[in-house]
């Protein structure tokens, strides 16, 4: 919009320098006509910036300096000396020693600008590029019709007919605006539409102000002098907009600091905040940096115990032993009931104004057990999820009026951060939950199966020891009884160990672990299922695989299901290939990578995308939990899960685990 508008006050400058009746006039809107002319390149480089999202805050500043340092050597003879008759034009300007540098600057940020566009261009897509494409013709035509005025400045007798390409420039920006969406024609109009407002409030008010002015002071009536006005007006004022919250700032920081420091630190934590999922890293943050840059004694936090309907000591600092008497605040004890009913921050020496009145005479006793000066509720939904209190400051002074608004911005986005902390929390647990369950349920599957595996050795050891007593004397029998029952005996040891650590359950633990050795593990106990239907097992290990830093549980719950998917999607007499390997991705990370193999009947390419969706199953029988849980497992170990696979030739599964992982 200020772009149009300073080729607009270009544009109407230049009638008015034509209709002037004489020098003077002329030479002021020769000079008003600059105004224009020196902030389009600027505007234009800035708008380009900001549409191609590119911006370079130090280039925009240091364009715009020179702008201005150009409008206001502009009113002065050095840019402009005087104006003259040339060809067919009544007053041109006569141009000063600074004027040439002035057009360097207009064609050198007007090419720059342009050039951006057309390296954008060549990468850009959709809208943008058709966006792009109409901007640097209509702009292209604009700039070029402008820079053909400079031409008789220098004596150079051409005609400047690129006044009437401005008039191309303007249809082909409503062509785009209208036609390819080149900006929001609604914003331009809302916006437009108040800017036009309140400078009518404005200008119209303050011209008459200048008009009558004149009038009493001087008897007559300047209006050169009243556009000059006018235009200084207006452009302080479009300056004023912009700088203002930066003056703001530097004021805070200068004759402020102390303010602005704690005020600086709790909007930036406010910020960081919403990104801290654990509820007790959240909480011990919370009341850290409030005491600490308020300058607070002593504090607490109390957050909603749905189960018990009450509020639970959460986290304190600095509180007394008898504060401890008060872990827990029931819903309808007088302060959490006043919080939710009010909805506001509460000050106790304001509320003991009213200590007349029975429940605010039990609100400040209870703050006072709580060593809180000031009660600040945490409300979700209308909802009281939970209070901070703080006490008195270090310095002894007063909660500000700032101090109360800061607190109270801080709480809603305080109470926003604890929610979304619970429900995660919530949804781990409910993870765990489901893990519980599937491991339980492949628990079932290989009981059943050991169980058998374990009769058949048993029934062998049996038999031999029923023709022991006959064949004492025989000492090939015994040693072969002895090889068969030992080697039998360990077979079973082994499965039962397996399943035992399978079944225990285990808190998370990273630890380096060897990852061949628990494939290993995980080969054995599916040892029943495969010997069922007379699969091959194949292992094809890498020798020099590292130790890698994983919960061992959690992987082996991994491996285990997408080894028994891969069993029972494989006919009898196939074959299931376990690998590993270790590779380096482009980026130069380590990784180890584990490849499960069958020669099943293969997935179809439609459900490729679902199959580590819960509950997704094309079996007939199944949760459908058992690949997600393990993508989940894989993608907590930083990792991720790929799959391969061709109808009625087999899937492989791909589990890359980085070597080099940054647990928090």
């Amino acid at each position: 919009m200020l772009l149009n508008f300073a080729v607009s006050l270009w544009s109407w400058s230049l009638l008015g320098r034509e209709l002037s009746p004489e020098k003077t006039t002329a030479l002021f809107f020769v000079r008003l006509c600059y105004v224009g002319a020196i902030f389009a390149p600027s505007l234009f480089f800035h708008f380009v910036s900001l549409l191609l999202k590119q911006i370079n805050t130090k280039l925009i500043s240091g364009v715009y300096i020179l702008s201005l340092i150009f409008l206001i050597l502009n009113f002065t003879p050095i840019f402009i000396q005087d104006v003259r008759p040339i060809l067919s034009f009544r007053h041109y300007g006569v141009p000063g020693v600074v004027f040439p540098f002035f057009v360097v600057f207009f064609v050198g940020v007007a090419v720059y600008s342009h050039y951006m566009l057309v390296k954008y261009f060549r990468r850009s897509q959709g809208r943008l590029r058709n966006q792009i494409r109409y901007l640097f013709l209509a702009t292209i035509i604009g700039f070029l019709g402008g820079g053909s005025t400079f031409l008789p400045n220098f004596n150079i007798e051409v005609f400047p007919y690129g006044f009437y390409l401005i008039s191309i420039y303007v249809l082909i920006t409503s062509y785009a605006i209208v036609k390819h969406r080149l900006m929001d024609i609604n914003i331009v109009l809302k916006k437009g539409t108040a800017y036009g407002l309140l400078m009518l409030l404005l200008f119209v008010p303050s011209t008459l102000l200048i008009i009558l002015g004149q009038k009493l002071f001087y008897k007559e009536i300047n209006y050169l002098f009243l556009i000059y006005i006018f235009s200084i007006l207006l452009v302080a004022s479009i300056f004023f907009y912009k700088i203002k919250p930066r003056t703001e700032k530097a004021v805070e920081q200068l004759l402020f600091k102390k303010y602005y420091d704690y005020h600086e630190t709790l909007r930036k934590f406010s910020k960081v905040m919403v990104s801290i999922l654990d509820l007790k890293s959240l909480s011990g943050k919370t009341i850290e940096t409030i005491t600490e840059t308020m300058g607070v004694e002593k504090a607490s936090l109390f957050l909603l115990d749905q189960e018990r309907e009450g509020f639970r000591l959460f986290e304190s600092k600095n509180l007394k032993t008898a504060s401890t008497t008060l872990p827990f605040l029931s819903k309808g004890d007088p302060l959490p009931h006043y919080l939710q009913r009010s909805g506001e921050i509460i000050i106790r020496e304001e509320l003991m104004k009213g200590a007349n009145i029975p429940e605010l005479n039990d609100v400040t006793h209870q703050m006072s057990l709580l060593e809180a000066e000031v009660s600040i509720p945490l409300i979700f939904k209308a909802k009281l999820i939970g209070m901070i209190n703080l006490s008195h400051k270090f310095n002894k002074e007063i909660y500000s009026h700032e101090d109360m608004e800061l607190l109270n911005t801080l709480a809603n986005q305080v109470a926003i951060a604890m929610e979304n902390a619970r429900l995660y929390e919530d949804l781990k647990k409910s993870k765990s939950y489901i893990r519980r369950a599937d491991r339980l349920a492949s628990l079932g599957t290989l009981t059943a199966g050991i169980a058998h595996e374990i009769r058949n050795p048993l029934v062998a050891i049996k038999t031999f020891t029923q023709l022991l007593p006959e064949r004492l004397e025989d000492e090939e029998f015994l040693n072969g009884f002895l090889n068969i029952a030992s080697g039998e005996v360990d077979r079973i040891s082994s499965l039962i160990t397996e399943l035992l650590e399978f079944a225990k359950p285990s808190e998370p633990k990273l630890e380096l672990e060897d990852i061949n050795a628990i494939l290993d593990g995980m080969i054995l106990l599916v040892s029943t299922e495969t010997s069922k239907k007379l699969i091959k097992m194949v292992k094809n290990y890498a020798a020099d695989l590292p130790p890698i830093k994983i919960d061992r549980e959690q992987m082996k719950q991994a491996f285990l299901n997408i080894l028994l998917n891969a069993i029972e999607a494989t006919p009898e007499n196939g074959e299931v290939t376990v690998r590993t390997r270790s590779f380096v991705k482009p980026g130069g990370q380590p990784y180890i990578q584990i490849e499960f193999n069958d020669t099943g009947s293969g997935i179809p390419a439609e459900y490729l995308e679902d199959i580590f969706n819960p509950f997704f199953t094309t079996k007939k029988s199944g949760s459908g939990l058992g690949l997600s849980i393990s993508h989940q497992i894989v993608q907590e170990h930083q990792g991720y899960i790929t799959v391969e696979s061709q109808l009625n030739k087999g899937s492989s599964f791909f589990i890359n685990l980085p070597l080099k992982q940054e647990h928090p």
